[in-house]
C-alpha cells in the first residue's frame, strides 16, 4: 500500500527558503542592478522548476511506499548567493537541497525511476514554456527563459555521477538514461537555435 502524500510545514519553510534563495541567486545581478520584474521571471521559471522537480521526486518515493520529505540545504543555499556575489552573477550554482526518502526497501527501478521523475518534471516544464513561447507571444521571454532552464536543469541533474538523480537512472536503466538526457538536450538546442 502507497504511503499519502504530505507536505507539512516544516518541509513548506525549507521549500520556501529553497526557492526564494535561489531566485534571488539568479536575479541580484541581471543589468547590474536587482529588478523585482527579472526576480519574478526566475522566480516562475527556477523556483516552478525546482520545486516541481523535488516534489515529483516525493511523490514517486511515496508512491512506491517510501517516506519523504525535501530539506534544504544551508552550505547550498549560502554557496549559491556567494558565488552569485563574488562572481557578479557571471556564475550561479545552486545546490538547494534534495528530497531524501527511506523506510521502503525499494529496487534499483524504484530508485532509478524516483531519480528520473524530477528530470522528466524539468522536460515536461520545458515543452510546456516552448508551446507557450509561441501561443502567447507576450509572455515569450519569460516562456523561452523557462524553456531554457528547465531544460538545463533536468539535464544537469542527469549527469550519471555522485548524489546527482543521473546516478540512480544509470544504474536502473542506461537506455532510460539516454533517452531521457538526449530529449533535454534536444530541447535546449531549440532554444539556443531559436
Amino acid at each position: 500500500m502507497a504511503s499519502r502524500f504530505h507536505i507539512d510545514p516544516e518541509e513548506w519553510l525549507h521549500i520556501g527558503v529553497s526557492v526564494i534563495t535561489i531566485s534571488l541567486a539568479f536575479s541580484l545581478f541581471r543589468d547590474e542592478v536587482f529588478s523585482p520584474d527579472y526576480f519574478w521571471v526566475v522566480f516562475l521559471t527556477v523556483g516552478l522548476g525546482f520545486i516541481l522537480h523535488e516534489l515529483a521526486h516525493k511523490w514517486v518515493a511515496v508512491r512506491f511506499g517510501a517516506t519523504s520529505y525535501y530539506r534544504a540545504s544551508t552550505l547550498g543555499l549560502f554557496g549559491a548567493l556567494a558565488l552569485a556575489f563574488l562572481t557578479a552573477g557571471a556564475i550561479v550554482f545552486a545546490a538547494p537541497g534534495a528530497v531524501y526518502f527511506h523506510g521502503a526497501h525499494l529496487s534499483r527501478e524504484q530508485v532509478g525511476k524516483i531519480g528520473l521523475a524530477g528530470p522528466l518534471m524539468n522536460l515536461a516544464l520545458a515543452v510546456f514554456f516552448f508551446f507557450l513561447a509561441f501561443s502567447a507571444p507576450g509572455l515569450r521571454e519569460l516562456a523561452l527563459t523557462g524553456v531554457g532552464v528547465n531544460a538545463f536543469l533536468g539535464a544537469f541533474n542527469l549527469i550519471p555521477i555522485g548524489m546527482l538523480d543521473g546516478a540512480k537512472v544509470w544504474a536502473w536503466n542506461k537506455t532510460v538514461w539516454l533517452a531521457s538526457f538526449v530529449s533535454l538536450l534536444v530541447v535546449m538546442f531549440l532554444v539556443v537555435a531559436g
